[in-house]
């Protein structure tokens, strides 16, 4: 795993532009600097992640392995009424229920990884229900690939993946219609599903957009669209843990014979909550792709680890302490939730001697893989930096490829 310099393509804005890929030079605060700013400010192309197909195979069976440990945790936990260890709320907790026993598909996920391309990759944590990041890995990055390393090439069948899966819902369940729902005051959140909402149409779906706030009740329970059409099938890129906290989850169980098919499902709650870390750890002790995790500090005594709110989002709230002191923190509105202690690794670090929008020549860019999953494979590889060992929703996207 080596971080390489590239040179640009001069026309790189305009590409990723027609490929739909439009918030490629939003800033941390989510405002489109594309105008302004000459200098790269979220996707990079001046530089790449070069890989070996060693290294490859590598992050594709530890993906998978960690994939199916948490499947099977899931099914531990749901079957043995578990869930108040992930503080999952009592009405939650029977929605996840009801959706893991009527076996609600999954669509995709993506296992945050910290490595630099020796030893065992190690799990970071699992961001199973609204990853981001989706049209950046599918389409842009695959693009420069072709265009700047043709000979090369790359970990990613995302797109391919998500198409035939979501082909395979649709066939299993006859419905004809997924709404796709996000934020639309996010341009990055309205990107990606307007990238999904095309997966979803070329996997035979009749599909369309609305603002997470337009969906609706009838009195029967049933959700409408703004048009008060039924929304049969719905892809939310919107965490579970705040729908379940909003009036709209009163009719979750509603329709119990009729329910609205969600992606990601309910029982996805499980597997994105940071809870997931000390209890895989307990399931599979001393594991090499899983770091020494506890729901306290105090097994950890002087050595250093990372403190993280069970359902924090961008890097927030995360400590890094060491020798009981901590070293490193970041903002946020998650610090009054429960924490879980991870032992702290080494995030991979390279010389970033580029000027960007948010600095100038650094000793150092720390740099965290993003293994994809679609249903139950491993499905692809992106690339996020950041300046600080804690990832961040500042971090870059920077394009890879293995020969």
């Amino acid at each position: 795993m080596h971080r390489i310099p590239q040179t640009p393509r001069p026309d790189w804005r305009a590409r990723l532009d027609a490929q739909g890929f439009r918030f490629h030079s939003i800033s941390p605060e989510g405002e489109d600097l594309s105008a302004s700013e000459p200098r790269f400010a979220y996707w990079r192309e001046d530089v790449a992640y070069r890989f070996s197909e060693a290294q490859i195979e590598q992050v594709y069976e530890a993906t998978n392995e960690l994939h199916a440990m948490c499947m099977a945790l899931a099914e531990r936990l749901i079957t043995r009424g578990e869930l108040d260890r992930l503080d999952i709320p009592p009405a939650a907790q029977a929605v996840v229920q009801a959706s893991w026993q009527r076996r609600d598909p999954h669509l995709y996920g993506r296992f945050d990884l910290a490595w630099n391309g020796s030893g065992p990759p190690k799990l970071l944590e699992y961001n199973a229900d609204t990853p981001t990041s989706i049209i950046e890995t599918a389409v842009a990055q695959w693009q420069w690939k072709l265009d700047v390393q043709p000979q090369a090439d790359q970990f990613n069948s995302l797109h391919e993946a998500l198409v035939a899966r979501l082909r395979q819902i649709g066939e299993r369940f006859d419905v004809p219609r997924l709404h796709l729902a996000c934020q639309y005051d996010s341009l990055e959140d309205v990107g990606n599903v307007e990238y999904l909402m095309d997966v979803a149409l070329q996997a035979g779906w009749y599909a369309s957009m609305l603002d997470i706030g337009d969906i609706g009740v009838l009195d029967n329970g049933r959700y409408i669209d703004g048009d008060d059409q039924p929304i049969a099938a719905c892809f939310k890129l919107y965490p579970w843990e705040w729908l379940v906290g909003e009036p709209l989850a009163a009719h979750l169980q509603s329709n119990p014979r009729n329910p609205t098919l969600w992606l990601e499902p309910p029982w996805k709650m499980l597997l994105s909550n940071k809870a997931l870390l000390p209890l895989l750890w307990q399931a599979h002790p001393g594991h090499p792709n899983l770091l020494e995790a506890h729901f306290s500090a105090e097994p950890f005594g002087q050595r250093p680890y990372v403190s993280k709110p069970l359902l924090s989002r961008e890097g927030a709230n995360v400590t890094l302490v060491d020798g009981g002191q901590a070293t490193l923190a970041t903002p946020g509105d998650y610090g009054r939730q429960r924490h879980v202690y991870q032992a702290h690794t080494p995030i991979a670090a390279y010389p970033a001697p580029e000027a960007t929008f948010m600095h100038g020549p650094l000793p150092a860019v720390h740099a965290v893989l993003g293994s994809w999953v679609v249903a139950d494979e491993a499905a692809g590889l992106c690339v996020r930096e950041d300046i600080t060992p804690i990832t961040s929703n500042s971090a870059y996207f920077v394009p890879h490829y293995f020969d």
